[in-house]
């Protein structure tokens, strides 16, 4: 379909990036974005907190500030309580007021299988939006929160997941990644994306095809959430992570890493961590800033000239 540019577009589909910019004045944008999700945990609330944390993710991961959301709600009216559709849509709105997010309505329709997410809008300064095609050369690659969920939510569905494992999980996410962003801001990254459904590799391997660069990372480096390693001794692998293996791995070259090494970073991820590239010394910063204020935050690698792959796993 042949559509006609609009100047006022910043970001469009174009490079795969989170969320889509669109100008309205000289110095304020709006920052547009929806995701939906199928339960992760039995809890409704806590899924609805989940669900909401993982939708306004994108708008931070483009450096914006979320100010105002629309549920989505796909259920079966006559399979689910209306009560723990009540818990869902309060634990969505639990997560909105953290964010400082107003909740201006919604939408629902009967389906076969219960979804709930948003629809949200974010603001951002035109000259401030952080895309995920615009890493540099030099720049260091730093992550915000561990791998694991979509292999932890695999043992949660066949009860095979440790309280432990899964109240840890559940921790990770329904954090906001705001204070992430905050300190991205401040640090003056290059590039961000959040790492969710196509894992790691998959969305390093986008922004690394989008900067027409290589990012080079260092497996030791990555920080993997308790109990995955035994869920996936298990045979409790999502059958999303081998999509996005099958799909990713001709475009990565991995040195000394078993498949069970790599196995993690392609896991599908909910509500995932932020991925930053940054000039060395506004890493440095970065760093120094996260510490300061609690923020997880561990370097992971580095960037690289072109190579013949996307990505250099070693």
């Amino acid at each position: 379909m042949f559509e006609i540019p609009d100047p006022n577009l910043i970001v469009g589909p174009e490079t795969c990036d989170d969320a889509g910019v669109y100008a309205i004045s000289e110095d304020c944008a709006l920052v547009e974005t929806t995701d939906i999700i199928t339960p992760l945990v039995d809890d409704p609330y806590l899924f609805g907190s989940i669900a909401a944390a993982n939708a306004l993710s994108d708008v931070y991961a483009m450096g914006g500030r979320p100010v105002t959301a629309m549920n989505l709600v796909f259920c079966p009216l006559c399979k689910v309580p209306m009560e723990s559709l009540r818990q869902i849509m309060a634990g969505g709105a639990a997560k909105m007021r953290e964010a400082g997010v107003c909740l201006v309505g919604g939408h629902s329709i009967e389906d076969e299988e219960i979804k709930y997410g948003l629809a949200v809008t974010g603001l951002i300064h035109p000259q401030q939006v952080v895309r995920n095609s615009t890493a540099k050369p030099g720049d260091r690659l730093i992550l915000t929160k561990p791998l694991g969920t979509g292999i932890i939510s695999t043992g949660i569905k066949a009860q095979m997941a440790d309280e432990s494992v899964v109240s840890e999980a559940c921790r990770w996410m329904t954090m906001l990644n705001a204070l992430a962003a905050k300190l991205m801001l401040e640090s003056s990254a290059h590039a961000c994306t959040d790492i969710t459904g196509f894992g790691l590799i998959g969305h390093a391997t986008e922004m690394a095809r989008g900067a027409g660069l290589t990012f080079v990372i260092e497996r030791s480096s990555i920080p993997v959430m308790a109990g995955v390693a035994e869920l996936i001794d298990k045979g409790l692998i999502p059958g999303g992570l081998y999509r996005n293996r099958d799909h990713y791995a001709p475009m990565i070259k991995a040195i000394s890493q078993t498949e069970d090494d790599l196995l993690p970073l392609y896991d599908p991820q909910t509500s995932g961590g932020l991925l930053i590239a940054l000039a060395d010394g506004d890493a440095t910063a970065f760093l120094q800033r996260a510490a300061e204020s609690g923020c997880f935050a561990v370097e992971i690698g580095q960037v690289v000239p072109q190579e013949a792959y996307a990505l250099l796993i070693r």
